[in-house]
């Protein structure tokens, strides 16, 4: 008898324990479900929030030393600068850094731009130094792609080319192309024609952070066939930090000083560069969305429209749908020697938006609005105000 109740007492115990443990697993399953619902649309929001991604591509490396000018050796001049680029851009949220290389390891110029590519990066940056035969040269120089304007061009660009011989099937993966041959060069350009405007724009910023800040020489922003430029689908910029043939300015390039100084203008070039950028598509305007539905019933300036600048070069193109990856509805307009190609045209500023989506699906990632009052180029906040 004792053992029979000794042995319902413990059935009765195990049973409330049994069901205090059911009743904490569907509390737990409860906390995990609200869990849930409170954290997906907040990291639903943070993913959406796609940080500036910049490559940062340290010139040669391997078996492939770059020039070594003075006695000094290219390759881990570039690395040392590109990796404190690195680390000043990596203290500001919103900007992701990829390198294409973080030590000395060769790496096939085709693949450096698949790197950029793959990551849909905003910039593509390229460090070198440069050299040439008098030891008097100096300064640091940017450079975008684009048809050399004098020999001198020509042949930096020839010499950063060069690599491609140290390639295996190099033939294949360039299609054809020779360094040493000038008419060559010209099949580079077609492809980065589209982001020609900005890519002069970054090098235009960071050629007058060398000048403000480090009091450097201005070699001013030039244009080059580069290979590693053609195959980037962003704005892309090659920047000679100065020359290694020049003891000076070579002693000065491989001192810790020297390397920390140019990194800190490149860098600080980059970030201005992003705000700029950031400033004049409007991403960072945030306007109230119950007074947007408002916009069109508002619009009774007929000189108003918006546009969606998508490319620009200094090569006319036909509005042709086949040339622009199947636009219809294009435009163009030459300003100096540039032209500036449109897609659509609405005075409804919520139809430019959907119209700016549309064309950043079909590739062209760094497009963005424009603003007219008739012929004259305005700002979309112009726009707006004229538009109530």
């Amino acid at each position: 008898m004792i053992i029979l109740r000794m042995h319902q007492n413990f059935l009765s115990y195990s049973l409330i324990l049994n069901f205090f443990n059911r009743d904490k697993f569907f509390l737990a399953v409860v906390v995990l479900i609200l869990c849930l619902f409170y954290y997906a649309p907040v990291q639903a929001y943070q993913e959406k929030e796609k940080p500036f991604i910049v490559i940062l591509d340290a010139g040669h490396g391997g078996h492939d030393w770059g020039n070594r000018g003075s006695g000094y050796i290219e390759k881990k001049i570039a690395l040392n600068i590109v990796l404190k680029i690195g680390i000043d851009l990596e203290k500001f949220p919103g900007i992701k850094v990829i390198y294409t290389r973080k030590k000395d390891v060769f790496v096939e110029l085709i693949q450096r731009a698949n790197i950029a590519n793959k990551a849909d990066a905003d910039l593509f940056i390229s460090v070198h130094c440069d050299a040439f035969t008098s030891p008097k040269a100096f300064g640091a120089g940017t450079f975008v792609l684009g048809l050399h304007a004098n020999d001198r061009n020509f042949k930096v660009a020839q010499k950063e080319n060069a690599v491609i011989f140290l390639e295996d099937n190099y033939e294949q993966n360039y299609d054809g192309f020779d360094p040493n041959d000038p008419e060559s060069v010209i099949s580079l350009i077609l492809m980065q024609e589209t982001y020609l405007d900005q890519s002069i724009s970054a090098a235009s910023t960071i050629q007058t952070s060398f000048k403000s800040n480090l009091k450097r020489k201005d070699r001013t922003v030039k244009q080059a066939g580069f290979v590693v430029l053609k195959y980037t689908y962003m704005p892309s910029v090659l920047v000679e930090t100065g020359f290694l043939t020049n003891p000076r300015e070579g002693a000065y390039l491989n001192s810790s000083k020297g390397q920390t100084s140019m990194a800190n203008a490149i860098s600080r070039a980059i970030i201005n560069y992003k705000n700029k950028r950031a400033a004049s598509v409007q991403d960072n305007v945030v306007f109230d969305l119950s007074n947007e539905t408002k916009l069109p019933q508002k619009e009774h300036n007929s000189n108003i429209v918006f546009k969606i600048q998508f490319a620009a070069g200094k090569k006319r193109m036909k509005l042709k749908s086949y040339n622009f990856k199947g636009l219809n509805n294009l435009s163009l307009q030459k300003t100096g020697k540039m032209y500036r190609y449109f897609y659509q045209e609405t005075s409804s500023y919520v139809s430019a938006k959907e119209y700016l989506n549309e064309v950043k699906l079909k590739g062209y990632s760094s497009a963005f609005l424009v603003a007219f009052d008739g012929e004259k180029k305005i700002t979309i906040s112009e726009a707006l105000s004229l538009l109530e």
